[in-house]
Parts: structure tokens; C-alpha cells; sequence
């Protein structure tokens, strides 16, 4: 609060302008001749908030983020705007008017959530956090619409609004906390409070265990330009359904209960499938239309004759499959002129960038190698993206 509070004022707004953009090289210097005219705290609390909304750029975009506040942990854990925007659209669709958005976090979820029509009650029982989500609700000009409250998100009332909203804290002391009843609050807390409403969303770790999702929940998980960001469970609307949903987009792939894709030999093509896909266990779906199978029982690369369009995999045309062998590649890659390699992989505990520097790329041309298994055995699939 107290690093805040004078950030709010007439002056702390006009030193955030100020020291907007400013390169880590120039803080000493420009913290030097700002201290001549305003208190130290004052300055150092502006540059550091510069930099944390430089950070947030990546999040938020540049408009908002150089409007909003921020605490370190707020940037790192906070929605990214584009997921936050997918969901709350998901929301309205529903016909929610009113949510209950508990652990709010710095307010990234609510002010989607405001932007898209829907009256929001923000809870977070750290005061500081609190205090940065209501600043940003009246930065971005949706106070009218959010309502932050500071209490334990467990002794909320949620009665009366169309939705609850849970965003668990996800990480403790020692890092990312992977068992969902270690979450702060508990799962098992969040699924009763989701009962407790017409339709609820609860965020969850990507990598949580299919099994360890409620029988009445629909279970998505979200990848934003390729990168898996987060899985949500969904209540009052697809009991036991399977979605990935791909940003920008949104493109959304459902289960349709297939069994697993066959083994076959590796064809011209191979389709890297978005995270998203893997996460949400959807290969099967993806291999199906394309008429595809696997190149390994327990790896998730597809393999197919034809060249098909889909936003679900990406497709790379191979030109060749070796057994590993670093001697081999290179002498490959130097028949070929590559120079300029990228190294994927998948069932492989070979480091790219250790392989990279053993090879020795040099040459006008580029290529993908993929550092893989095929039929269990160590493989080199080498190609370019089609």
C-alpha cells in the first residue's frame, strides 16, 4: 500500500509518464536528477513500477499496460489479456450478467470480465493486491463495474451472481505446486463453490492429471500463438467434454472419445500438434482428420501422405529419417549447406542447443531436425516446415 498510494497522486502519475520507457542503463542517472525535485521513494517506486509495467507490455499490450499498476507477482501470474478477453466472451455467451471473480490477482480476469458487460465482485485477501486491482479497474475506467473487496475469498458470499470465477494461488515457496489440493484454495474448495452457482470457471495447471478432473466439469485448456497457457474447468455447460481452444482465434477443437492412432512408417509429412492439443489428450481427433498416424506409440507427432490444412498441427515436409547419429547429421547438413538449423524434440534427452554446437550449421540453406523415437528407436527426421 505504501509503495502505491503515493503513485496515485497528481505527482506520482506525472513521474510514471516521465520515467515511461526508460532503459535499465539510464535509472541510476534519471533517478539522480529526478531525486533534485521529488522524495526518493517516490522515485524509486516510479521506476520500478515502469519496469514492471514494461514487463506487462507482453500481457496486457502497451496501451493498457502503461495505464495499469502492478506488483512483481501480479505481471508473472496475472491472465494474459487475450485468454482473459476469450474467457469472459465465453462468459457472456452464457448469458452471465454478474460474477463473483475470487483470488482476483491484480484484476487482469476482471477487467475482461468488465469490458465485456458483466458486473464483477474482485476478491483477494492480500491488501496490497487489492489495492492494485481497484486502482486498475479506475485506471481503464471500469470502476462502475467492478467492485474489489479485500476478505478470504472463503468467507465470500457468492449468492446472487450468475457465475463464480476461481483462480487459485499455484505457487508456493518452493516454485509451482502441481497437486491441485495444495492450490491456495484447494480444488475441492473451488468445485463447491463453483456448485454454488449457475455456471462457474475454475483455473487450473495445465499439466493436471485427466483424472483428477470432476465428472461434472468440462475440462478446456487454452494455448495463446502456440504457447499452452492455461487449463480451466467449466460448470453449467458440457458435463465430461474435452476442448483445446487455440488463440488467436478462437479455434476450438472437441473430443470425440477416439481411441488412440495407430503406429504406421513415417510418410512425407509430419504434424507437430499445438500443446494444446497434447495437453487435452485431442491427438487422436487431429491424426483422424488427417487421415494420419503416429510415428511411436508414446510420441505425439503425426504422421500422413497428404499435405492437409489444420490450425490444430503444424506441418513439416521431411526429407529424410537417420538413426541418431550426431556424424551423420553433419555430414548431411554440410552436403545440404545448412546453416541455419532448428532443433526440435520429443522422447529425446538430447539438448538442442548441445547438438547445435556439435554439428556446426554453416551454409545459405535452413532445415528442422527432429530429435525423436520411431518404432522405439532413437531417430533423426530432418525437414522443413511445408
Amino acid at each position: 500500500m505504501n509503495d502505491l498510494a503515493p503513485l496515485l497522486t497528481p505527482e506520482g502519475r506525472a513521474l510514471l509518464d516521465e520515467v515511461r520507457g526508460t532503459a535499465p542503463a539510464d535509472e541510476l542517472a534519471v533517478a539522480t536528477r529526478l531525486r533534485r525535485d521529488h522524495p526518493a521513494e517516490l522515485v524509486s517506486a516510479a521506476l520500478g513500477q515502469a519496469r514492471l509495467r514494461q514487463r506487462a507490455e507482453a500481457k496486457f499490450g502497451a496501451e493498457d499496460a502503461h495505464r495499469m499498476y502492478f506488483t512483481p507477482n501480479g505481471v508473472e501470474q496475472s491472465t494474459r489479456a487475450s485468454v482473459a478477453t476469450y474467457r469472459a466472451e465465453r462468459f457472456r455467451e452464457l448469458g452471465v450478467t454478474s460474477l463473483a471473480d475470487l483470488c482476483c490477482g491484480i484484476g487482469g480476469d476482471a477487467l475482461a470480465l468488465a469490458r465485456a458487460g458483466i458486473r464483477v465482485l474482485a476478491v483477494d485477501r492480500d491488501p496490497l493486491t487489492a489495492a492494485v486491482a481497484r486502482a486498475n479497474a479506475d485506471a481503464l475506467g471500469l470502476a462502475d463495474l467492478i467492485e474489489v473487496r479485500e476478505a478470504d475469498v472463503t468467507e465470500v458470499d457468492t449468492a446472487g451472481y450468475d457465475a463464480v470465477f476461481v483462480d487459485p494461488a499455484r505457487r508456493g515457496g518452493r516454485g509451482r505446486i502441481f497437486d491441485p489440493e495444495a492450490y491456495s484454495p484447494p480444488l475441492s474448495w473451488a468445485v463447491q463453490a463453483a456448485a454454488k452457482a449457475p455456471h462457474a470457471a475454475l483455473k487450473i495447471a495445465p499439466g493436471i492429471p485427466h483424472e483428477a478432473i470432476p465428472g461434472p466439469a468440462e475440462a478446456e485448456w487454452i494455448s495463446d500463438g502456440g504457447d499452452v497457457k492455461e487449463a480451466v474447468l467449466w460448470f453449467g455447460t458440457a458435463p465430461g467434454a474435452i476442448r483445446a481452444t487455440l488463440l488467436p482465434g478462437p479455434r476450438t477443437l472437441l473430443s470425440r472419445g477416439l481411441p488412440d492412432p495407430g503406429v504406421r512408417p513415417v510418410g512425407r509429412y509430419l504434424y507437430e500438434p499445438d500443446g494444446a492439443v497434447i495437453r487435452s489428450h485431442l491427438v487422436a481427433e487431429v491424426a483422424d482428420s488427417l487421415d494420419g498416424g503416429l510415428i511411436d506409440a508414446t510420441i505425439a507427432y503425426i504422421t500422413a501422405d497428404e499435405l492437409r490444412p489444420t490450425p490444430f498441427a503444424t506441418p513439416y515436409e521431411i526429407t529424410d529419417q537417420l538413426p541418431f547419429s550426431v556424424k551423420k547429421l553433419k555430414a548431411l547438413l554440410r552436403e545440404r549447406e545448412v546453416g541455419i538449423l532448428t532443433v526440435k524434440k520429443r522422447g529425446s534427452a538430447v539438448e538442442p542447443e548441445e547438438l547445435r554446437k556439435k554439428v556446426k550449421p554453416q551454409g545459405p540453406h535452413s532445415a528442422t531436425v527432429f530429435l525423436t523415437r520411431v518404432h522405439g528407436a532413437p531417430t533423426m527426421l530432418v525437414g522443413q516446415p511445408a
